[in-house]
C-alpha cells in the first residue's frame, strides 16, 4: 500500500518553502500526498521555534496529531524545522509521540526519515542548520497557482539581542542569483505571477557572495522572466536600504510599490538594547525618503512592544510616533524572552498584562491611521489579483500591489465577472478600516 503522507506547515512563509520542498521529494519517491489528517499514515510537523506562542503551538499540534495513531490510520509522526533543530534533546526526551525529527539544514532526506520510521526505528536528522537552496530541488507550491515565495537567502548575521534566528538558521547566507532566477522560471512556467522575494534580511542580499548589494539587480532580472507581474519584497533590514534599491523599486512597473521593513521600535534606548541599526532620527529620514522617492508606496513595519527597560514614556512616545508617521500597514508583537539570547539577561522585563495592554492599544491607534490611509485610495484605479468569489455577496476577491497574502488587507471587487488569478483593473470607491471596496473595468 502507498503511503499517504500530510505535511503541517506551521510558522512563516519561509517555513513554508521547506514544507514545499518536502513535499516535492516524497512526491517524487511516489508517496501520496493528502490533505487531510485523518487520512494520513505519515505525518510530518513542520514547526516554528521562534517564540514563546510558537513553541505552544508547535508542540500542542504534535499532542493533537498524535491521538490519531489511537483514532485512525497513523503510523509515523515525524517532526521538523525550526523547533527540532533548536530543542532535539528535549523533544526525544519528553515526546515518546515522535517517531522521527530533521533539523533546518537537513530536511532534503525526509524520505530516508519516513522510510526508518515506517520501519519501526526512531531517525534523527539535526546537524548543520545550512541548507543548500542553490539545489533547484523538486517542489510543490502550496499557494494558489498564481502566487509564489521564493527565498533569496537564509540565516542572519544582524545579531538582534531579541532574535533566536541565527541558533535555529545559522549565519546569513545568499543564494546564487543564478538558483534563483532559475527556480523563478520553473514556477512561472507553471503560471505564477506573483514572486514574493523571502529572507531574515533581504536588503543584504549578496554582499555575501559578490561586489556588493546585488538585491535591485535580483529585483529587475527576475522582473524580465516571461510570466512574472508582480515582484514583491519582504523582510527589508533598515541598515541596508540603499539609493540603488530605491530606485529599482521606483522606476521598474513589476516591481511592487510595497516595502515590509521591520523597524521594531522608534525609542534610541530601545533600539539600542535590541541591537538594532540607527536610532530614531535614521528611520524617520529612510522613511521619508521613500516615500519621496517611490510616490504611493506602501510601508508595512513591525513594532514589538514591552521590551526589557520599555517605560510608560517609551510606550507613549512609540504612539507618537506611529500616529505621526501613518505605515499603511502594522504588526505588532509582545517582546517574548527566547532564552540563550542577550535581551534576557537583560534588567527590568515588563510585566505579561502590560505587554498585551500595550499592543492592544497600539493596534488600536492604527486602525485609525488604516483608515485614513485606505480613504486615500478612494477614486483610484488600482490592478488588483483576483483570488476568489464570493457568491453568496456576489463580489470578487482580491489584492492590490499595496497587500501581500495573509497578511494584509483584500479589495472587493462588484460589477464585473472576472477570472481567479488574473490582473484586473479596479476603480476604488470605498475604504474599510484595513480593506478596500470598488467596481471592476472593463
Amino acid at each position: 500500500m502507498t503511503e499517504k503522507i500530510k505535511i503541517v506547515t506551521l510558522g512563516c512563509d519561509k517555513n513554508l518553502v521547506d514544507s514545499e520542498i518536502m513535499s516535492g521529494l516524497i512526491y517524487e519517491r511516489g508517496y501520496e500526498l493528502v490533505e487531510n489528517e485523518e487520512e494520513a499514515t505519515v505525518i510530518i510537523v513542520n514547526t516554528c521555534g521562534f517564540i514563546d506562542a510558537a513553541k505552544e503551538e508547535s508542540v500542542n499540534t504534535i499532542l493533537r496529531l498524535a491521538d490519531l495513531k489511537e483514532t485512525a490510520d497513523l503510523k509515523a509522526l515525524i517532526v521538523s524545522g525550526c523547533l527540532t533543530q533548536r530543542y532535539k534533546e528535549q523533544l526525544l526526551d519528553e515526546m515518546p509521540e515522535i517517531d522521527g525529527i530533521v533539523g533546518t539544514g537537513d530536511f532534503d532526506k525526509i524520505n530516508d526519515i519516513v522510510d526508518e520510521a515506517l520501519q519501526g526505528s526512531r531517525p534523527i536528522r539535526v546537524g548543520n542548520p545550512v541548507f543548500d537552496y542553490d539545489r533547484i530541488l523538486p517542489r510543490k507550491v502550496a499557494t494558489p497557482r498564481y502566487t509564489a515565495y521564493v527565498k533569496i537567502a537564509e540565516g542572519c548575521d544582524n545579531n538582534c539581542t531579541f532574535c533566536s534566528i541565527p541558533i535555529m538558521r545559522g549565519k546569513f547566507r545568499s543564494r546564487t542569483m543564478e538558483s534563483i532566477l532559475a527556480e523563478v522560471a520553473q514556477l512561472a512556467g507553471q503560471g505564477v505571477k506573483e514572486i514574493s522575494l523571502i529572507a531574515q534580511d533581504s536588503t543584504n542580499y549578496g554582499v555575501d557572495l559578490y561586489d556588493g548589494f546585488k538585491l535591485p539587480e535580483l529585483m529587475n532580472k527576475v522582473s524580465e522572466i516571461p510570466g512574472v507581474e508582480w515582484v514583491r519584497l519582504h523582510y527589508a533590514y533598515p541598515g541596508f536600504f540603499t539609493e540603488e534599491l530605491m530606485d529599482a523599486i521606483a522606476s521598474n512597473p513589476k516591481i511592487c510599490k510595497y516595502i515590509d521593513m521591520p523597524l521594531q521600535h522608534s525609542e534610541d534606548s530601545i533600539l539600542k538594547r535590541m541591537r538594532r541599526p540607527g536610532r530614531q532620527r535614521d528611520s524617520r529620514e529612510l522613511v521619508n525618503k521613500i516615500r519621496e522617492r517611490i510616490p504611493g508606496v506602501a510601508l508595512r513595519t513591525s513594532i514589538i512592544v514591552g521590551f526589557p527597560g520599555e517605560t510608560d514614556e517609551d510606550f507613549d512616545r512609540l504612539c507618537d510616533f506611529i500616529r505621526e508617521m501613518k505605515f499603511d500597514r502594522l504588526g505588532v508583537f509582545t517582546y517574548s524572552s527566547e532564552e540563550d539570547t542577550p535581551a534576557t539577561r537583560l534588567p527590568d522585563h515588563v510585566p505579561d498584562d502590560v505587554k498585551e495592554w500595550r499592543a492592544n492599544t497600539l493596534m488600536e491607534i492604527q486602525r485609525q491611521v488604516s483608515k485614513e490611509v485606505s480613504e486615500k485610495r478612494i477614486g483610484d484605479i488600482l490592478e488588483v489579483l483576483v483570488e476568489r468569489y464570493d457568491g453568496r455577496n456576489d463580489v470578487f476577491i482580491g489584492r492590490s500591489q499595496f497587500d501581500a497574502p495573509e497578511i494584509d488587507g483584500e479589495v472587493f471587487i462588484s460589477g464585473q465577472p472576472l477570472s481567479i488569478g488574473e490582473i484586473a483593473k479596479v476603480r476604488i470607491t470605498h475604504a474599510l478600516e484595513f480593506d478596500l471596496a470598488g467596481e471592476g473595468l472593463a
